[in-house]
């Protein structure tokens, strides 16, 4: 459904509104990521006189390499509209602004080297580092917890195993668990049926790994909500995810409440 965007028209030469919206739109939604390896768009609206008043069949977007908010790369991301009703007038002026909001199939990818960086950023790690809830500081002597060097490996069935480190004071302890991928209200990322990986982790510290593994889970299903991570103008939401070899495929659709302006 996504691929093949760009020259599959039989009108090579193209209609002048459609190649000026291609222009616009592929310009303006380069300009919702941080960094782009490649964006097509496709414009469809037959006849071409609709889109003088503002009306377009279907809009269609593949990008692949685009990161979001500077930290988070996506593999690919695609997604395709309905009919779309916009005001031509700022087409004109290099800019695209809807009439009304609209939505749109989607799809993104994730690599898992991707997801590991993500563990990286700012805004996941200061929800991952210097804990204080009282079940963690009763754990470690009353020393805030933090998870680090967090590693994801990505399983068959939506499972994933993932490894960790937790610090307080001065002791490190290692935690590992294998745990199930599902989705929560359309925007949240849960894992469930966590199980603790005791082999992974020395004789001696398998009890507290073990709960501090318990923690980390629940510390992770607060965490990872869509919305902390929405484009601007643009949420998405979650209808499935699968994991796909070294790939997580999320499919859902996007709300599209207006297009931001190119500055």
């Amino acid at each position: 459904m996504f691929g093949g965007f760009i020259g599959t028209n039989e009108n090579q030469g193209g209609d002048w509104g459609e190649q000026i919206l291609n222009k616009v739109a592929g310009n303006t939604i380069r300009h919702l990521f941080t960094r782009s390896e490649l964006v097509e768009v496709e414009v469809n609206c037959h006849p071409s006189s609709k889109l003088l008043q503002g009306s377009i069949d279907s809009f269609k977007m593949h990008g692949q390499g685009l990161t979001i908010r500077r930290d988070f790369r996506t593999e690919e991301m695609s997604f395709e509209t309905d009919a779309v009703a916009l005001d031509f007038s700022s087409v004109l002026k290099g800019e695209i602004s809807l009439k009304q909001p609209t939505q749109a199939l989607a799809m993104v990818k994730l690599a898992e080297d991707d997801i590991n960086s993500a563990f990286k950023a700012e805004l996941v790690r200061k929800r991952l580092e210097n804990l204080s809830e009282p079940a963690l500081m009763e754990l470690s002597g009353n020393q805030p917890v933090s998870f680090t060097d967090i590693e994801l490996n990505l399983l068959p069935h939506n499972r994933i195993k993932l490894f960790a480190k937790a610090s307080f004071g001065d002791r490190v302890v290692p935690v590992s668990l294998s745990c199930q991928l599902g989705i929560a209200k359309r925007r949240r990322v849960m894992f469930t049926e966590a199980q603790f990986e005791a082999d992974a982790v020395p004789a001696a510290e398998r009890e507290t790994s073990q709960q501090l593994t318990e923690k980390l889970v629940e510390v992770l299903n607060n965490m990872v909500d869509l919305d902390r991570f929405n484009l601007d103008g643009v949420k998405l939401r979650l209808n499935s995810l699968k994991t796909q070899g070294n790939l997580l495929l999320f499919t859902g659709y996007a709300q599209i409440l207006r297009v931001p302006q190119v500055g």
